[in-house]
This record gives structure tokens, C-alpha cells and sequence, in this order.
């Protein structure tokens, strides 16, 4: 799976590291920057707003890496880990502890746990090897905001 991170501006390197912990985290799917003149999968924007992803399918959509929750104090790590969570298909699971990567802003802006637990890496892995075996990915558009 592939994402643009272009119009990240000041989060690209929180992009990078959110893409790094899931490429760690699962092996069914991993998440690598498009490259010149490629189209992505996903793609992350900055705005003024609140995080929120858009997902049109599983491992597909636009993630708004929005500025009210940095400025409120979230980490951007964790943050991008989490938005990134809802285009490989996981839901909020709010509230939540902070161990729960999903829970996002209900763990609080102490949180910075920016890693799916166990059950969050099962999910992936399980979607995603589904998709491998030759299911089809759900194509049903969701908003998440965060």
C-alpha cells in the first residue's frame, strides 16, 4: 500500500513514523511512500482542523492531519498511527485506555502510546489477509473524526 504524504507539510516526518510502526506491527500489509508521479493509496493533508480520515475502501482514502489537536497538546505521532489505523480499517474505540491505539483522543493528550496492541495488529492482519487470499475490499466510503 502506498501513501503521499506531500501535503503533510510539518507532519510528513509523524507520517513516516506512524508508517513505520504499523510496518512493524503487521506483515499482511505494509505502508510505503508513492513514488514520483505514482498515484497513492492514501493520501495525508494538512489543515487547521481536526484529525479525521476518509476512508473509500480498506487501505485506501485521505487523512486530514489536523492542527486543532497538535495545538491542543496530542502527540503527532500517535495521531498519525491512528488515522493511519482507520485506513487499514479499524474503528475508534472510544473510550479507551491509552494502550489502545484506537482510543485516540479519549486516552487524553497525556497519551503518547503511538503502537497497536495486540487485539488492533490481529484486526489488520486478519483484514488484510483476507484481502490476499482474494476477498474483496469493502468500498463502503466512512468519516472518522478523531
Amino acid at each position: 500500500m502506498t501513501y503521499d504524504a506531500s501535503g503533510a507539510a510539518e507532519f510528513k516526518d509523524a507520517v513516516a513514523k506512524g508508517a513505520a510502526i504499523w510496518n512493524a506491527s503487521v506483515v499482511n500489509v505494509q505502508l510505503k511512500p508513492a513514488a514520483s508521479g505514482q498515484r497513492a493509496n492514501v493520501r495525508i493533508i494538512a489543515d487547521n482542523g481536526w484529525p479525521r480520515t476518509l476512508s473509500t475502501g480498506l487501505g485506501s482514502g485521505t487523512i486530514y492531519f489536523g492542527r486543532e489537536a497538535v495545538d491542543e497538546g496530542y502527540n503527532t505521532v500517535r495521531i498519525s498511527s491512528h488515522e493511519l489505523g482507520h485506513i487499514l480499517g479499524l474503528p475508534d474505540m472510544k473510550p479507551g485506555p491509552c494502550s489502545s491505539l484506537m482510543s485516540g483522543s479519549t486516552a487524553g493528550v497525556s497519551c503518547t502510546n503511538p503502537t497497536p496492541n495486540a487485539a488492533e495488529k490481529a484486526e489488520v492482519e486478519d483484514s488484510f489477509g483476507l484481502v490476499g487470499a482474494g476477498a474483496t475490499a469493502a468500498a463502503t466510503p466512512r468519516m472518522y473524526r478523531d
